[in-house]
């Protein structure tokens, strides 16, 4: 605990992690408890906690944005989730191109014969939880610690790394809902994947974090996290997806040019 506590404390990218996962887990893991019978009451009391729990990131993204900045730095973090004056293909891949692959391979798959569904399109609801966990993750995966993680270990690998811590802050969400431990590899190739590709989204558009907010949604707008657990399969596409999406962008020419560069940053990263 006073480890947690020193990191927290901590400027840079290391305070912004503890933060982040302290604040998503200790509202979350409750639940999770509560679901196997190991704290009392019913499981669905935890839930307006829980959903609290995925504004961890734009929380710890604020904390350390207002200690090295100020109110000013603050104000900007979030004014960057306007940038919209961009080539519209950015729109469009960002919220379709995935998805679009995604329900290609599956329905090539139900034509070969595989019973199962072949998209997952959300309703109402899902698609406002969509926008609001967009946002809250996005201010603090691509608006703090990307731009951070970049200037100190390269785009490519800084991704990758942002990627990994990525899929270990979901593990609450995906225990709650019964993913299998198994799915562990999968579900590391997923979030990396996106991972790369979201940075390769970013940094093309010019920093615009509206387009890492419309390529989140995007992911939501066909998830295939919807069949979990009982269909296991369209996530495994879904992460093969992810992947090539992201190495192929990352590895590509035109992308080259533009993010190997060094990028300033106000972060000590003193990690």
């Amino acid at each position: 605990m006073r480890c947690l506590i020193s990191m927290v404390r901590r400027r840079g990218t290391a305070g912004f992690f503890a933060l982040a996962f302290a604040f998503t887990w200790c509202l979350q893991l409750p639940g999770v408890l509560a679901r196997r019978g190991w704290l009392p009451g019913d499981p669905d009391a935890y839930l307006p906690a829980a959903m609290l729990g995925v504004f961890g990131p734009l929380v710890a993204a604020a904390y350390f944005t207002f200690k090295e900045s100020g109110a000013g730095g603050v104000r900007s973090l979030f004014e960057s989730l306007l940038a919209w004056r961009v080539s519209p293909k950015w729109y469009l891949v960002a919220l379709f191109v995935p998805g679009i692959l995604l329900s290609a391979v599956l329905w090539l798959m139900a034509a070969a014969g595989r019973q199962g569904a072949w998209y997952f399109l959300p309703g109402v609801p899902q698609l406002v939880s969509a926008l609001v966990i967009s946002v809250a993750e996005e201010t603090g995966w691509r608006g703090f610690a990307l731009p951070r993680l970049a200037a100190r270990h390269g785009v490519f690998v800084g991704s990758c790394i942002l990627g990994a811590l990525w899929a270990v802050w979901h593990i609450p969400m995906l225990l709650a809902v019964g993913v299998p431990v198994s799915l562990g590899p999968v579900l590391l190739l997923h979030f990396v994947g996106g991972s790369l590709f979201f940075s390769f989204l970013y940094f093309r558009s010019g920093k615009s974090l509206f387009v890492a907010v419309l390529a989140h949604i995007g992911a939501h707008l066909n998830n295939s996290h919807a069949a979990l657990p009982q269909d296991t399969f369209p996530l495994i596409v879904h992460a093969v997806v992810y992947a090539a999406l992201g190495f192929v962008t990352m590895r590509s020419a035109a992308f080259e040019r533009v993010p190997r560069m060094r990028m300033a940053t106000s972060d000590p990263a003193r990690e």
